[in-house]
C-alpha cells in the first residue's frame, strides 16, 4: 500500500525509536524468544511501535543460530498514518498497519534486486498493478496487466511509486485466505515522505540489507505489534 503524507514534516530518527520494546529483556532474552510464535522458521523480522496510535517504531531482523535468536540488523520504521490495529479486525482504506504474524511470499522492486539477493524477486514493469478492488477476482494480487474487472481507481500502479517500491517485500496479510474489505497491498518497503497508508517502511539502505539477508529456505516471517497491550508483539 502506497505511502501517505504524514501530518507535518519528516519525523526525526530519535522519535522513530522512542518507546520501542527492548530487543532484549533485562535478563538478556531476545525479543523473538519472548514471543508466542515466530512462524517456525529461522529468520524473523520484528516491527514494533510503542502503541497503537504510533506512526513510528523499530524494525529488527533476526537469525536463529544454534537455537538462539541473534540480531542481524535494525532500522527505524514507519507505520500507518492512523497507527496500528489488530489484523483480524482491520478495515481497508483506514491507513492502519495490521498487527500479527505473517509470512513473506516474495520480494519485488522497480530497481533490480541488490547483489546477493536470493529471495524470489519480481521486477516491476509499466503494466504491473496490485489489485485492491474488492469486487475483482484478482483482489490482493499482483496483476500484469490489470484485468478488466479491477478498477484502476481502486488499485496501485506499482511503477508510479518509484521511491517506495524501489525495493519491497510482500507481507502475507489477507493474502492466502482473502477477506474482501480487510485490506490489500501490505508491504515492507522503502520510506516515502512520511507515515504509510498501512505498510511498514524503512530507509532505503535498510531495505537493501534486508533483501540480501533474507533466504527462501528459512521460512521467514514478519511480526508486527506494539510494546504492550492487546496488540503486543509478544502475543504473536
Amino acid at each position: 500500500m502506497r505511502s501517505a503524507l504524514a501530518a507535518g514534516a519528516l519525523v526525526s530518527a530519535s522519535l522513530l525509536v522512542l518507546g520501542a520494546v527492548p530487543a532484549a529483556s533485562a535478563s538478556g532474552t531476545p525479543l523473538p524468544a519472548r514471543m508466542a510464535d515466530t512462524g517456525g522458521g529461522s529468520q524473523l523480522i520484528t516491527a514494533v511501535a510503542p502503541k497503537t496510535g504510533s506512526t513510528t517504531g523499530t524494525v529488527i531482523w533476526w537469525d536463529l543460530v544454534h537455537g538462539h535468536w541473534v540480531e542481524a540488523g535494525s532500522a527505524s520504521a514507519r507505520f500507518g498514518a492512523k497507527g496500528l490495529v489488530e489484523g483480524v479486525s482491520r478495515k481497508q482504506n483506514t491507513n492502519t498497519t495490521p498487527t500479527g504474524l505473517y509470512d513473506l511470499p516474495y520480494a519485488f522492486g522497480i530497481k533490480a534486486a541488490p547483489g546477493g539477493t536470493l529471495y524470489k524477486y519480481r521486477p516491476v514493469h509499466r503494466s504491473s498493478w496490485w489489485c485492491e478492488d474488492t469486487a475483482s477476482r484478482s483482489y490482493n494480487r499482483w496483476t500484469e496487466p490489470r484485468p478488466s474487472d479491477c478498477r484502476a481507481s481502486e488499485s496501485e500502479h506499482l511503477a508510479s511509486y518509484g521511491t517506495q517500491y524501489a525495493y519491497a517485500l510482500v507481507i502475507g496479510f489477507n493474502y492466502h485466505e482473502r477477506v474482501r474489505g480487510r485490506g490489500a497491498g501490505i508491504f515492507l518497503h522503502v520510506n516515502g515522505r512520511g507515515a504509510t497508508a498501512g505498510c511498514v517502511s524503512v530507509p532505503r539502505d535498510a531495505m537493501r540489507k534486508i533483501l540480501t539477508w533474507v533466504h527462501p529456505w528459512t521460512e521467514p516471517h514478519i511480526a508486527i505489534g506494539t510494546t504492550s497491550g492487546s496488540t503486543a508483539i509478544t502475543r504473536y
